[in-house]
């Protein structure tokens, strides 16, 4: 069942955005060569111990920390741990909260000092394709426009988009319906109504689009060690157009 959102819930999902915009500013402004993944979690617990709200991540199926980390060939649900960052790398960070009873989820996909062209280029295409999607979400559109819209710019640049995974509704729970994919044909699925809050985080690989689960069972990897970006915005319909609700 989807659950639309009045006004009110909106706007308290907007603070919750808002919050989740705030902890990703804290992270870029220390992310650096020789950091941990783990130091990154801890600032991110700091900053929601402040704020009186609590990581939707942590303790969910039993994950053990407050954010979610992907390195380089590494998707998505990393743990965060000992691992120091390394020039050259691209670290994908997922951080979800839940403040005042709603939840907010967004994430983004960084580079760690410098990087090379051709990296930059997947985290661009990546990220243009979120907005391509965002684009769609209007009311009167079908769920699959969104998916179409970053499926066909994403191969359409000659990437891959991940099918494992996929977006979802948000709001009192992390996961609501719908399920969004990224990718399939246009003009399947619910219309497109005011009220619906959707996360869209489309995973986009440089190689194939297959992934495997590595042996902790949560970190998942390109079967190819390609390397992966992520980018993801929780994103309400209104009747003025897509309002996204994680931006700063």
């Amino acid at each position: 069942m989807i659950i639309l959102k009045s006004e009110e819930e909106l706007l308290l999902m907007r603070e919750a955005g808002r919050l989740v915009s705030e902890a990703h500013a804290l992270v870029e402004q220390h992310l650096r060569p020789g950091i941990t993944t783990k130091e990154l979690d801890e600032l991110v617990a700091s900053l929601l111990k402040k704020k009186h709200a609590q990581s939707i991540f942590l303790g969910y199926h039993g994950f053990p920390a407050h954010i979610c980390t992907a390195i380089n060939e590494e998707v998505v649900h990393g743990i965060p741990g000992k691992r120091r960052l390394s020039n050259g790398d691209i670290i994908g960070i997922d951080i979800g909260v839940r403040l005042n009873g709603y939840c907010g989820d967004y994430a983004v996909t960084y580079p760690v000092g410098e990087i090379s062209s051709q990296v930059k280029e997947l985290l661009e295409v990546t990220e243009e394709a979120l907005y391509k999607g965002i684009k769609k979400t209007v009311i009167g559109n079908r769920l699959s426009d969104i998916s179409h819209a970053i499926q066909s710019y994403v191969e359409g640049r000659g990437y891959s988009v991940v099918r494992d995974y996929v977006g979802h509704g948000l709001g009192q729970k992390m996961h609501e319906d719908p399920p969004v994919p990224h990718f399939g044909p246009p003009g399947r699925g619910p219309r497109l109504k005011e009220g619906m809050v959707l996360a869209i985080e489309p995973m986009v690989n440089a190689g194939d689009f297959r992934v495997k689960v590595k042996r902790d069972n949560w970190t998942v990897v390109t079967s190819d060690r390609s390397l992966s970006a992520q980018f993801e915005h929780t994103v309400a319909i209104t009747r003025k157009g897509p309002w996204i609700l994680t931006a700063l």
